[in-house]
């Protein structure tokens, strides 16, 4: 879950990263866009996942220091490389896919350090709960793809959210903490 809102996040502050002087449309790249999550086990390990199959639109004026995005995260799409823990976070103890088949990020605040995006603040929607949640940049930069010969804006956000908030409570006290931390790499094409 956290990985769809840093997924999101991260396109917002893609598309927020581009030195164009009008506003334009991203559309996210799905080979360098995922979302994860890690949540502590027991303070022992790190149980992590990936969401592998997301999508998003960006508008972003550069010059405005102004846009909006929205990204939507399969959440069937969860791999955490374990096929049997797969399947207990797709059923209705955790994210209760088969009734809640997505999670939704609406970026529509850009903050910035000088000219780079520093976060983006927005709605995350998991298991029909919405909340608020600002994805921090941790690096992001935008570039003229020699392959797609486009622009090209990309990063790397994250954020942490209260499991508990989103009706992901399973296992409170007995497994695990109630802090989830998400992270979004996303990278968005000028259209």
């Amino acid at each position: 879950m956290r990985h769809v809102f840093t997924a999101l996040t991260a396109a917002a502050a893609l598309a927020v990263a581009t030195t164009s002087a009008q506003a334009a449309d991203y559309v996210t790249e799905p080979t360098h866009t995922a979302a994860a999550f890690e949540i502590s086990h027991f303070g022992a390990s790190i149980n992590r996942a990936r969401f592998d199959k997301e999508e998003g639109k960006i508008q972003f004026d550069a010059a405005a220091k102004t846009g909006r995005v929205e990204l939507t995260i399969d959440v069937n799409s969860i791999s955490s490389g374990v096929a049997q823990f797969d399947k207990h976070l797709k059923s209705p103890d955790i994210f209760d896919a088969e009734k809640f088949p997505t999670v939704k990020f609406v970026g529509d605040k850009f903050n910035f350090n000088g000219d780079k995006v520093a976060s983006v603040d927005g709605q995350l929607t998991i298991k029909g709960k919405t909340h608020p949640v600002t994805l921090k940049a941790i690096q992001f930069n935008c570039y003229q793809s020699p392959m797609l010969k486009r622009e090209v804006c990309g990063g790397e956000f994250d954020a942490t959210i209260d499991r508990t908030q989103f009706d992901l409570g399973y296992g409170m006290g007995m497994v695990t903490g109630k802090d989830v931390r998400i992270i979004a790499t996303v990278e968005a094409v000028r259209q």
